[in-house]
């Protein structure tokens, strides 16, 4: 029955329109009449056992897909439409949980730890689906529905894997390692096992530094970097469940992930320089110096305009849901940072590339959105061409004294075109005159090209960040709006000279794959790193102080063709070392060089900053990852306390996530040493 038929019968008949109203108004309530606003949902998720708040928890609508994810402090918002009534919440290494709006806007929710959380699995896919593969090292749970030596049939979710999935999975233990054939004969029909979905990403492989003789070698030489990729992608593996591959890990970019409160240039240079000296927590004997760099920090609305491409990979590949939905979701939130004078064109690839959106003004936020949202994933990946075609229309917009960069967000996997490492080296090396810098975004797993894209953002005068979820999105596009986009100095080169009457023997922490020539350092042509606007950059080095006896400082014979004058080493100087650094302007080809001497003057460790022990203790955790031949007397246990107890401000919760990390790396080291132990 509707308003316009409604009839009112009988002797009580209202004779004015306000009874004639309030009955209506009766009817409507008794009916049933509901109205179908949209709701702003807010609230925080914890942990049930311990109420620590959890960043990262993906967040859905019931029935209408809707997505979002806590923040670094568990802190999550959703618009619901009307009529919607239930939420989902997931997180790996945690129960999913599916809970009904109440009359409240806030809804907090704790969700239970699993049992298995070391080997818990996150079903990305339907097993039909599994022609991509939805991760490195996300265990999907199955069953063996045979026994044998071959495992030939395994159900998941009630639908067998597919015969050719099948042939390129691997059984295996609760520990990630491959089953024994004693351990599938011994497995009955219908038990639940673990397998591993097909693995294609690759990372490029990194040779340690080793410990240098100043006397030979008296001189370390690296280009900075401001990269932070390794850290993000190393959340990832943690939170899918398992140890990131040794190569996977870079020390400096672990590092270089967190903000340090160094004081800002106030000479007007647009990078100040800051050291400190300290034992090194993994071997006392030994000294750790830290080299701090701070970039100038300016004000937003005293940047310089930007033309902006931002480059897209739409191919088939990029269909997962943290791969081109969670594109889009950043390029959003970037988008939302522009400036009315600011510019923003879209190109697109897959098979082939193509122009979604012509430079356009950052005032036209809900056009450039428009265009977002109307992506979707298909074909093969032109990646070669994408790139081409975004430099174009970069030059083809240029803007003189401005920021004109490309930006790409993709999974790294081109295989159309020029395709390899080296063609897009080249490819990019060939543009570096252009005056337009590239900056990459990487997403999604199973198939990341990390080797690819570390190299493409190195030689383009640009930075390369790894987006796992939301959370990191903000930080990069947001948070960091000015350092991710705004260079202040590039082609930052450090030099340091060690004095042998100090130092016995020194090796560089991380940084292996920005070595440079000594010759390098004064040379211009020579690429350098880039630092963006209130960027931090932190170096450290182990040094082995002159009469240690250590296993590590190698002697070797003397020459018998040549002689070294052992009087030129300056045995009176107190310097143990020398630190010079080189930048550019950015519209300069002309390097400045500053430099500041370092006295064997340590600080005991207790007594130096927060700063320094937390950088200490994100390097031990490398040192352990790698399974690095200089861990020394490293361990999980001794780190995390040193990095609880330099946690300091942490605003951002980025600090505290990485204790968690650690203890879940802790866990999942101690399981896979049980596991070792046992066979």
């Amino acid at each position: 029955m509707t308003v316009s038929n409604l009839k009112i019968f009988g002797p009580h008949r209202p004779n004015n329109l306000k009874s004639y109203l309030l009955i209506l108004l009766a009817f409507i309530s008794l009916s049933g009449f509901k109205t179908d606003k949209d709701r702003n949902i807010t609230g925080t998720v914890y942990a049930a056992d311990d109420n620590a708040p959890i960043p990262g928890v993906h967040i859905t609508i019931a029935s209408d897909g809707k997505t979002t994810n806590t923040d670094a402090q568990g802190h999550y918002q959703i618009t619901v439409p009307g009529g919607k009534t239930r939420l989902v919440f997931s997180m790996v290494g945690y129960k999913t949980d599916t809970v009904t709006i109440g009359k409240s806007d806030i809804l907090d929710v704790r969700l239970i730890k699993s049992l298995n959380m070391l080997n818990e699995v996150l079903v990305l896919k339907e097993a039909a689906a599994l022609n991509q593969a939805p991760g490195a090292g996300v265990y999907i749970r199955g069953y063996a529905t045979s026994q044998g030596q071959n495992v030939t049939r395994v159900r998941i979710n009630d639908r067998d894997l597919p015969a050719a999935i099948l042939q390129n999975i691997q059984v295996v233990d609760d520990y990630g390692n491959q089953a024994s054939k004693a351990d599938i004969n011994s497995r009955n029909p219908g038990r639940i096992v673990n397998v591993i979905p097909p693995y294609n990403e690759s990372y490029s492989r990194i040779v340690e530094n080793h410990f240098e003789d100043p006397k030979a070698t008296p001189l370390s030489t690296f280009a900075v970097d401001v990269d932070a990729a390794s850290y993000s992608n190393f959340r990832r593996f943690i939170n899918s469940g398992q140890l990131p591959p040794k190569n996977a890990v870079r020390i400096e970019e672990m590092v270089n992930y967190f903000h340090y409160n160094l004081p800002e240039p106030t000479n007007g240079d647009p990078v100040a320089i800051h050291t400190e000296l300290s034992a090194a927590p993994w071997n006392p004997q030994h000294r750790l110096l830290r080299i701090g760099l701070k970039a100038k920090d300016v004000k937003t609305d005293k940047l310089p305009p930007s033309n902006l491409v931002f480059l897209l990979d739409v191919s088939g590949s990029m269909a997962e849901p943290n791969k081109l939905p969670l594109v889009k979701a950043s390029m959003k939130l970037l988008v939302d940072q522009l400036r009315p004078q600011d510019h923003v064109a879209i190109v697109v690839y897959a098979g082939e590339a193509g122009l979604k959106l012509p430079s356009t003004p950052g005032s036209d936020k809900t056009k450039i959105k428009e265009v977002i949202d109307q992506l979707y994933a298909g074909g093969s990946t032109a990646g070669g061409a994408g790139i081409m075609m975004a430099y174009q229309v970069a030059k083809s917009n240029f803007i003189k004294g401005g920021n004109n960069r490309i930006i790409l967000a993709t999974d790294g996997d081109f295989n159309v075109g020029a395709s390899s490492n080296k063609d897009m080296q080249q490819l990019i090396e060939d543009e570096r005159q252009s005056g337009v810098s590239i900056s990459i975004l990487g997403f999604g797993m199973g198939n990341l090209k990390d080797s690819k894209m570390e190299i493409m953002a190195d030689k383009g005068h640009g930075n390369y960040a790894y987006i796992d979820n939301i959370t990191e999105a903000t930080k990069a596009m947001v948070t960091e709006f000015g350092g991710t986009l705004f260079t202040v100095a590039k082609d930052v080169k450090m030099q340091i000279e060690f004095n042998p009457a100090k130092v016995q023997a020194y090796r560089l922490l991380g940084y292996e794959d920005r070595l440079l020539n000594k010759e390098d350092f004064n040379n211009d042509k020579k690429l350098g790193g880039d630092m963006g606007v209130n960027h931090t950059v932190t170096a450290l080095y182990e040094i082995i102080p002159t009469g240690i006896k250590d296993s590590f400082a190698n002697s070797v014979d003397p020459l018998k063709y040549q002689k070294t004058d052992a009087n030129v080493v300056l045995n009176n100087s107190p310097d143990m070392v020398t630190v010079k650094f080189r930048y550019k302007e950015p519209e300069s080809d002309q390097s400045k060089m500053e430099q500041v001497v370092v006295n064997d003057q340590p600080v005991a460790l207790a007594k130096t900053s927060d700063d320094f022990r937390f950088a200490a203790s994100v390097v031990e955790l490398g040192l352990l990852l790698r399974d690095s031949e200089y861990k020394q007397q490293s361990g999980f246990k001794s780190l995390i306390e040193m990095a609880k107890s330099a946690k300091g401000k942490d605003d951002d919760g980025y600090r505290a996530e990485f204790i968690r990390l650690a203890e879940s790396a802790a866990l999942m080291s101690k399981g896979a040493e049980v596991a070792a132990d046992s066979k």
